[in-house]
């Protein structure tokens, strides 16, 4: 692998097609636990559906057709050395826009995301006369993707904000702007909090915050204690109590014990398969997912570089190794100067809150509403992700020219 950043094409071998094959045709399914409310999806997956699935992925679904639209993407991959943790093989998609005032934009992806949830920005946010124009970056975080592996104990969110701002650097975008949701959301928010330098404004699409207290923002507790929460915010507040009533077990697993899902994850299409099928369907707004772009979505998991198993250590490493420069992460869902921020808030997204505890993320330059979307924004409604950034840093926007040279026109 060399220093410098070379084209990158996802190739995967005949042996682990193969292999993919034989593992889906000796699946074995457990029987359906009926539900008295009617609702299939309240214990997990439905068995109909991995039945239908399986059948899909085994007999139908072509990945060679679905690698070669991938590689359509603009595909890199570079070194990164991180601290205490050597050199790093990261892949990455890198779009160049051929507009010399492109304002650099940073996506970060989550679990279970990848890169390919850009894909639907990219012809979006060219720019024009009216636009800001956007050079795009999207790396695969490690342990993701076609990025590498680590199991060295201690990578934290740290040092994922390290390899993608030291990816930026190497790509020669000394100031940046991020958009992310998911992990993207504490990810870029570390890259706020440790490069305020570098990392000039922020977009989010989940967005986790705490009610304002009197002692930090007395301005916005008044606020919050007097003005009563509107229909989005009572509806979100619902949403949210519900994820963590039914929808948060998979997190209490991956943050204590991620060897023991990983093992089923590693071996398993049809374990991975029932188990991030469930949060495309449960975390989306009725997106109408195909199957292609289901099979897609986990064949991506399935042929990782590190292998699936690896994308779970994240919820472990980021509860075990502490705060980043021992701040604890309760900071980073607390006041970040610096870092112009704008919110998306979305009604089936995991988490939901009202405009005022949002507001005490940081100097809040945009909050808007929409009526749909979920947790998967850029690949559900990417067309909000892009009226969200162009109304940050169109010409008459709050962060027009906010990186130095860059206005996007």
């Amino acid at each position: 692998m060399a220093d410098q950043p070379e084209p990158y094409k996802i190739s995967i071998s005949d042996d682990k097609l193969k292999d993919l094959q034989q593992r889906l045709a000796l699946a074995k399914l457990p029987t359906q636990l009926e539900s008295s409310d009617g609702d299939s999806w309240s214990s997990g997956t439905p068995v109909n559906e991995m039945e239908r699935l399986i059948e899909y992925w085994k007999n139908s679904f072509d990945w060679r057709k679905a690698e070669a639209k991938l590689n359509e993407l603009p595909q890199y991959r570079t070194q990164i050395e991180v601290e205490g943790f050597g050199s790093l093989d990261i892949h990455y998609v890198h779009q160049v826009n051929p507009n010399k005032n492109a304002i650099p934009l940073l996506f970060s992806h989550g679990w279970p995301g990848s890169f390919i949830e850009v894909s639907k920005l990219l012809p979006l946010l060219n720019g024009d006369d009216n636009n800001p124009a956007f050079h795009i970056v999207a790396p695969s975080l490690p342990n993701f993707g076609f990025s590498s592996g680590v199991t060295r104990r201690g990578f934290g969110l740290a040092q994922y904000a390290e390899v993608i701002h030291k990816l930026m650097i190497k790509l020669g975008y000394d100031q940046y702007v991020t958009q992310g949701g998911d992990w993207g959301f504490w990810i870029t928010r570390a890259v706020g909090f440790l490069y305020p330098e570098h990392c000039k404004a922020s977009h989010i699409n989940m967005v986790l915050a705490k009610p304002p207290r009197f002692t930090v923002n007395p301005w916005l507790a008044l606020q919050h204690s007097l003005l009563p929460y509107s229909e989005r915010e009572k509806k979100g507040l619902e949403r949210s109590a519900w994820f963590e009533r039914s929808g948060f077990g998979y997190n209490l697993l991956q943050r204590t014990k991620p060897q023991t899902i990983g093992a089923a994850l590693e071996d398993s299409p049809v374990a991975l398969l029932s188990w991030i099928y469930e949060k495309l369907h449960d975390w989306t707004d009725s997106y109408p997912w195909t199957d292609d772009e289901i099979l897609t979505w986990i064949s991506i998991y399935w042929f990782s570089t590190a292998g699936p198993a690896a994308s779970v250590r994240i919820y472990y490493e980021t509860l075990h190794t502490g705060g980043i420069e021992g701040i604890s992460y309760e900071k980073l869902i607390e006041y970040i100067p610096h870092v112009k921020l704008g919110i998306a808030h979305l009604p089936c997204e995991i988490s939901v809150v009202p405009s005022t505890w949002a507001a005490g993320l940081g100097p809040v330059v945009r909050q808007s509403e929409h009526a749909d979307g979920g947790h998967f924004a850029a690949w559900e409604v990417p067309e909000t992700i892009v009226q969200d950034l162009r109304a940050m840093f169109n010409k008459d926007g709050p962060c027009y020219q906010v990186v130095l040279g860059h206005g996007g026109y």
